[in-house]
């Protein structure tokens, strides 16, 4: 049995060495750590961020389709509407007369193409302007701030009416913009919630101060190498940034916490007698190896949405894999180095007051001991909670966000709503290509056959386009629904099953596909779900290595396989609850779209289970060390479980605080991801960690370390450590 300050026997690990360098050359860590984050965060900004092309975007038939209209020329130009309504304060101010003034402004600007002429509504409350721009839809971002600076212009002249612009490029640069506040938001609200529970943790500025500065750290840079390694992994239109953050506190604060935690425990439990360098060497031994184990988790699983083969997905996971890496690399270096520099600053006056037995770890004794008492009712329990939870994600449905689903908030959404509204024909449509000879003959048959029809526009006759070799036509069938509704839904089935078939019939060497707002966004549904069996697949693999890894126990390794996709499974269940319907939208605040969005549930599968062995790596660590002691399984469950308790449950406190915060984002997507995330972890330290993890334990007893060395296995059985007993490194 090892005692206070006794050194770890066989070969020293690589963690220990490198804690101990640390420790006796603290600025020069410091220094070496401080430089690498310069390095990165200048060479992320003299490298910039590679933002990935349209291309990179297209998915299925309707990236086929777009495919076929870049080569082809007929991609669309980018067109921002102009909406001009009366008002009740209207009083003799003309519409007309503002619309003048808008074809005027927006004729003389670089970057307009044309300017179309006013199109009144049918009531006759609305006037709507067509504004064509140069350039295609990435540049038509950059060059709409001047388009709406005008627009607010004629606004002020002519207060008696609403005028407002809109289309793909208004709200992109809007929604963006918005994400970005209430990201700043979010940070600070993160960061002072995250600093007041470690304050109650560890009782002192500087421990609650540390393990914030260097997720902060962690955070800047891996912005810092996300900017270079988008060159390889695009970037998504900085969608990566907000998970970065999110990513970046949850194990940047866990890993320096849990570090940090066991340091002091061994400073405590040699009633402050070995040096503050010997505490670190020791929690660098255990600690520190599961800190690497944890990271090498997440990564992993983070690793699975490569798989997804989508440029959203490979952006997110780079960048959270680089903060997690960078993350680890702070906690087993510069960590190190501020415990030793510190020395009793760290303390906070707690050495030589040590708690014997702090209250949450006899609380959480107590709390156990009837459950490996009664391990079988316990274990059921915990299943029948974990079923009723994940049962509602076999009724999941799947919808990709889009211009409806944008908070109102926003002026250019609200716009929007307003224009389809007057103007039907404006909201989403299918884009119909045809390739071959004469593709214009069948698209006009198309045409025709959708007249009279109610899921199509008919307020504007369908326009066909015929390219510069006559080989290709495009189509442009508007619909008057919102793009993630039933009616959409079925009006590309109709299309794309019955009556483009129908119109090409007969005619040979034809080429054609369907692209728009509705086909790409169900064609993107549909390739997350294709994909998902296989994320599912990676990451229970990845979980199975790194867990066989980390205890060698083929047992522990399937159990913690299962309580991942258990945790996984509930997170999926209680997303199809609350926002598949309505009963959550005031308390939560967001509108019900009657879906889950196609790309949470794979993030949540990724992040989550990286999260979750996290968790089950620290504790089944403190398990492992206590049948390393002599103290037999179930034993071993209560000592470890409530040994851990206090920083394990900090952890998830503090991880809980970061999920939340996101819920103050004005997105339903982010809404969404910070549900799951939150219940997830929440079940995982209410169920999974307190009640079916220790009775599957308490039933397993010995087996649970399947297979041992045989003198491993007389630890277990006379709870004595004998000479041959050999610790595993942690």
């Amino acid at each position: 049995m090892r005692t206070p300050g006794q050194q770890p026997r066989g070969r020293v690990p690589v963690t220990v060495r490198t804690a101990q360098w640390c420790a006796t050359h603290p600025w020069k860590a410091i220094s070496g750590w401080v430089l690498l984050l310069a390095l990165c965060v200048g060479a992320g900004a003299a490298a910039g961020t590679n933002k990935g092309s349209f291309a990179d975007f297209w998915i299925g038939e309707a990236g086929r389709a777009e495919a076929m209209a870049s080569d082809s020329g007929l991609t669309p130009p980018p067109v921002e509407q102009v909406l001009i309504e009366r008002t009740a304060r209207t009083a003799g101010d003309e519409p007309t007369a503002a619309a003048g003034e808008i074809r005027r402004r927006m004729d003389g600007l670089p970057a307009v193409e044309s300017v179309g002429a006013p199109v009144a509504a049918r009531d006759g409350a609305a006037l709507r302007i067509s504004v064509t721009l140069r350039g295609d839809r990435e540049t038509a971002k950059k060059d709409v701030d001047a388009l709406l600076a005008q627009t607010a212009a004629v606004q002020r002249a002519h207060p008696g009416l609403r005028i407002e612009q809109t289309g793909s490029a208004s709200i992109s640069v809007a929604v963006n913009d918005k994400q970005g506040q209430d990201l700043q938001r979010t940070e600070m609200i993160s960061l002072p919630v995250t600093f007041l529970i470690l304050f109650v943790v560890f009782g002192a500025v500087l421990a609650a101060g540390i393990p914030v500065l260097l997720a902060v750290f962690a955070f800047a840079g891996s912005v810092g190498l996300y900017g270079l390694a988008s060159w390889v992994f695009p970037d998504a239109g900085g969608a990566a940034l907000s998970v970065i953050f999110m990513m970046g506190m949850a194990v940047g604060v866990d890993y320096s916490l849990f570090y940090l935690k066991r340091a002091r425990e061994e400073r405590e439990r040699s009633g402050g007698t070995i040096s503050h360098a010997r505490a670190v060497e020791l929690a660098a031994a255990t600690s520190g190896r599961a800190v690497v184990d944890s990271g090498l988790a997440v990564a992993l699983s983070l690793a699975a949405l490569y798989l997804v083969g989508d440029v959203i997905f490979s952006s997110i996971a780079t960048g959270a894999i680089l903060v997690t890496l960078v993350a680890v690399g702070g906690s087993l270096t510069v960590l190190p180095a501020l415990l030793s520099t510190l020395g009793h600053r760290m303390d906070g006056g707690r050495i030589g007051r040590r708690r014997r037995a702090g209250g949450e770890g006899r609380l959480w004794a107590r709390l156990l001991r009837p459950v490996v008492r009664r391990p079988l009712a316990a274990l059921v329990t915990g299943l029948v909670a974990t079923v009723a939870l994940a049962a509602p994600a076999l009724g999941m449905k799947l919808g990709t966000e889009g211009k409806e689903t944008f908070p109102d908030s926003i002026p250019a959404v609200a716009a929007y709503d307003r224009l389809v509204t007057a103007f039907p024909s404006e909201g989403p449509a299918h884009l119909v290509l045809v390739r071959g000879e004469d593709p214009a003959a069948p698209l006009r048959k198309l045409a025709g056959a959708t007249r009279g029809d109610a899921l199509f526009a008919q307020d504007r006759a369908p326009v066909v386009r015929t390219a510069e070799d006559g080989r290709t036509a495009l189509l442009t069938l508007p619909v008057p629904y919102a793009a993630n509704s039933a009616e959409a839904a079925r009006s590309l089935e109709k299309v794309r099953g019955q009556l483009l078939p129908a119109a090409v019939e007969g005619v040979p060497g034809l080429r054609w596909a369907v692209s728009g707002e509705i086909a790409a966004g169900a064609d993107y549904a549909a390739h997350q779900r294709e994909r998902l069996p296989w994320v599912v697949l990676f990451v229970a693999l990845a979980t199975l290595a790194i867990m066989y890894a980390a205890f060698r126990s083929v047992v522990m390794a399937a159990l913690g396989m299962v309580l991942n996709l258990a945790a996984v499974l509930v997170a999926w269940g209680v997303l199809t609850l609350v926002f598949q319907g309505t009963w959550a939208e005031g308390p939560l605040g967001f509108e019900s779209l009657g879906f889950v969005g196609s790309r949470t549930p794979l993030l949540v599968l990724a992040i989550l289970v990286g999260l979750s062995t996290d968790y089950q790596i620290f504790v089944v660590s403190r398990i492992r060390e206590a049948v390393e002691r002599g103290v037999p399984t179930r034993q071993a469950v209560v000592d470890g479980i409530a040994g851990s308790a206090s920083v394990v449950t900090s952890a998830a406190v503090i991880m809980v605080s970061v999920f939340v915060s996101f819920l103050f984002i004005d997105r339903v997507e982010m809404k969404q991801i910070a549900v799951g995330l939150t219940v997830a972890v929440l079940f995982d330290a209410i169920v999974l960690r307190a009640i079916i993890l220790p009775s599957a334990m308490a039933l397993l007893g010995e087996r649970a370390w399947w297979p041992r060395h045989s003198s491993e296995a007389t630890v277990v059985r006379t709870g004595r450590v004998t000479a041959s007993a050999k610790p595993v490194e942690l």
